[in-house]
């Protein structure tokens, strides 16, 4: 099998991308090409360094107003797009060139949308007394947690939980299968 390169986006502190890193380290298969992010200081940055993964850094014009983005992916010859707490939407132009897959710390298509990411979804969960969390991977179209859903995993909330308590086991659940998804989209879907 030819190699499957993955370009991860990511916005802030980029425990996600963290994992995929080390998931992926030895596996000649599918390589972690590069770091995409539209925040200068992003601490996601600094991680992949560790890694020695490329990272590349993207105004709001050159993501939404042109090309850029899309042919600098092309020219590294992207086959998955993966979004690792990268909280921009993502334009039609990038939509229609490559394959896009998005990790959300709730089950969709409850609290999805706009504004809702990382500590807002457990704010949330808690304020409105769930009983259930999780994670939806699912792939992006051109708006926010609306595309085809492609995996869920869920875990119980008590009601002693705090936003805190419901974060670190939606953390676990994406540390557990975000990678593993990955690895089953490229290998069904490319061999």
């Amino acid at each position: 099998m030819k190699s499957r390169k993955l370009a991860i986006f990511a916005s802030g502190s980029g425990t996600n991308a963290q994992n995929i890193f080390e998931y992926f380290v030895d596996n000649q298969d599918v390589i972690v090409d590069s770091l995409w992010s539209n925040n200068p200081n992003a601490y996601a940055i600094e991680r992949a360094g560790k890694f020695e993964v490329e990272h590349f850094v993207f105004t709001k014009d050159e993501f939404v107003n042109s090309d850029f983005v899309v042919e600098k992916l092309r020219e590294r010859k992207i086959d998955l797009i993966v979004l690792a707490g990268f909280l921009w939407l993502i334009p039609p132009q990038l939509i229609a060139a490559f394959k896009i897959i998005n990790i959300h710390p709730a089950l969709l298509p409850k609290y999805g949308g706009k504004g809702m990411y990382g500590a807002k979804v457990h704010e949330a969960i808690v304020a409105n007394k769930e009983i259930e969390s999780g994670i939806t991977i699912h792939y992006v179209n051109e708006k926010y947690d609306e595309g085809t859903i492609i995996f869920q995993a869920k875990c119980e909330i008590n009601e002693s939980d705090t936003p805190l308590d419901v974060a670190t086991k939606v953390h676990q659940l994406e540390y557990q299968y975000y990678p593993e998804v990955i690895l089953k989209i490229l290998t069904e879907n490319f061999e």
